[in-house]
């Protein structure tokens, strides 16, 4: 097993079993956000060619990985889990390194994949279908989950190793192979993962891994009829492109996609609490998350003494490489998300919201070599301006301030996403009343927008997702086709709707 990287590696493609070169020969490669000098390593620039040998070789395994027991498919994912377990502290030391995210973060990310590998692992032994009773007599009638086939998985580089696991895990379980292509941006933190999951006992070919980019391995891989189903997570117009293709194809796809979160604190909320969730929920992760708190409502008695905590506490926050415990913020991810962050920030400033904090890049001395940010905080925040409607997904955060509880809920509703939205306050009515008016897939009551936990559903609506759910009992449920079956043992034939129904004389 690979430890915590020390120099230069070059990682390969996985295909049936076998680590081997691109078809191409070709490298690229994936340097630290913290420091850009700094190497992570080379990987595989892979194209259609390699594609199709991944796709041959997970069809191949899967005629013989559908029939392996449920149970004995789940012994591999745990034993993976275990492995995780054993790992998680080199793990989140190397996607600290790749990703950026402080360390106690990476730590986390990895914990949501161990705890998936062990849900996953249990669904072994349920994965429970249904049975009914059948309108004739001697005759038998149930329904199964059948896996679908080969699946196309692509992750994004927000959570390296969590999300490859929401998808990768129920989806082995259920009986399926994988192709999996990661963001190029963290490729090693991939790597690891399917390195674990090829020692916990995978078959060749039960998981193929290739690298590269979309237009050449992410297009192809979507594009190949053996692929019976893709899951991507990534932004709201990758996902709508995708989701098209698939539905000319006739292909099943899983889209989670974009946010534009929003915490709502009333005037009886407890401000402190309501603060640091706030903080928590826009700057943890840099704000490079799905569920990234990027609106703060305000109820108007309370907008001018929240502002001032919020932003003494922002204040506050050290921005550096995510392995100095000291460090708050992480770096964001590249230099052109960097780019794209600071842009909005320009845009809000033309926009005529007010910067109450930070708004620059930060290029100086221990920062100088790295993709940071300062955390960026706007006031007067109207609902319809930019940066209170487009996800940013960096550390920058809207403040907008409404007169009553019936706005908030309008106001926090008012985007073309529907994630992740919460609510802060003490009245149990309140609360009841915004679980049932909020317009998005989670809800927190007196929390921030981020911290799901596996064991339950994860996606949005509207522009956030297509419908489907990661995690929780519903992960299987993406990745398996329903069979109806009927056993008729009368001995006779038996013409539903019309034996038992029609006329009689």
């Amino acid at each position: 097993m690979t430890k915590t990287l020390e120099k230069t590696k070059t990682c390969l493609n996985l295909i049936g079993g076998e680590w081997v070169k691109s078809n191409t020969g070709k490298t690229f490669t994936s340097y630290s956000p913290a420091n850009q000098e700094e190497v992570i390593g080379s990987f595989a620039d892979s194209d259609e060619t390699d594609v199709k040998k991944a796709v041959d070789a997970a069809a191949k395994a899967f005629e013989t990985w559908r029939k392996v027991p449920a149970p004995e498919r789940a012994e591999i994912i745990l034993r993976a889990g275990l492995l995780l377990e054993q790992h998680k502290e080199s793990l989140a030391k190397d996607m600290t390194r790749e990703m950026g995210k402080v360390l106690n973060e990476a730590r986390g990310d990895v914990q949501e994949a161990i705890d998936m590998a062990k849900y996953a692992a249990g669904e072994g032994r349920r994965m429970f279908g249904m049975t009914v009773p059948a309108e004739m007599r001697n005759k038998f009638a149930m329904a199964v989950r059948a896996p679908l086939g080969v699946v196309g998985i692509i992750t994004p580089w927000n959570f390296p190793v969590a999300i490859p696991s929401w998808k990768i895990l129920p989806a082995l379980v259920a009986g399926n192979t994988v192709v999996f292509k990661p963001a190029t941006d963290t490729p090693y933190c991939a790597y690891r993962f399917v390195e674990i999951l090829q020692e916990a006992g995978l078959p060749p070919g039960v998981i193929n891994f290739v690298t590269g980019s979309g237009s050449r391995v992410g297009n192809p891989i979507i594009e190949d009829p053996r692929v019976r189903l893709i899951s991507i997570t990534g932004s709201s117009f990758t996902g709508r492109k995708v989701a098209g293709r698939c539905g000319e194809l006739m292909k099943k796809i899983s889209c989670e996609l974009g946010g534009k979160n929003a915490i709502c604190v009333m005037d009886d909320a407890k401000l402190e609490l309501a603060v640091d969730g706030a903080l928590w929920g826009a700057f943890g992760t840099t704000g490079q998350r799905c569920t990234a708190t990027s609106r703060v409502i305000l109820h108007k008695d309370i907008y001018e003494k929240f502002v001032d905590m919020f932003v003494k506490r922002a204040k506050e926050l050290k921005v550096g490489d995510g392995l100095d415990p000291s460090v708050d913020v992480g770096p964001v991810i590249n230099k052109d998300q960097l780019k794209s962050i600071n842009e909005y920030v320009k845009i809000g400033q033309d926009e005529g919201a007010k910067l109450l904090f930070g708004g620059k890049i930060l290029d100086k001395g221990d920062h100088a070599k790295g993709c940071f940010h300062e955390p960026t905080i706007f006031g007067d925040v109207k609902p319809n301006m930019r940066i209170a409607q487009e996800e940013i997904f960096g550390p920058v955060v809207a403040l907008i301030k409404v007169n009553s509880f019936e706005e908030a809920i309008e106001v926090a509703n008012g985007t073309e996403f529907g994630l992740s939205l919460s609510m802060y306050t003490q009245d149990v009515n309140r609360a009841f009343n915004a679980i049932t008016d909020l317009e998005s897939g989670i809800v927190y009551v007196n929390a921030p927008t981020i911290g799901a936990e596996i064991q339950l559903p994860f996606g949005g609506v509207k522009q956030t997702g297509n419908g489907h759910r990661e995690a929780g009992t519903t992960a299987i449920d993406q990745f398996t086709e329903w069979k109806s079956i009927y056993v008729d043992y009368s001995g006779v034939l038996q013409r539903a709707q019309i034996d038992n129904h029609g006329d009689k004389k």
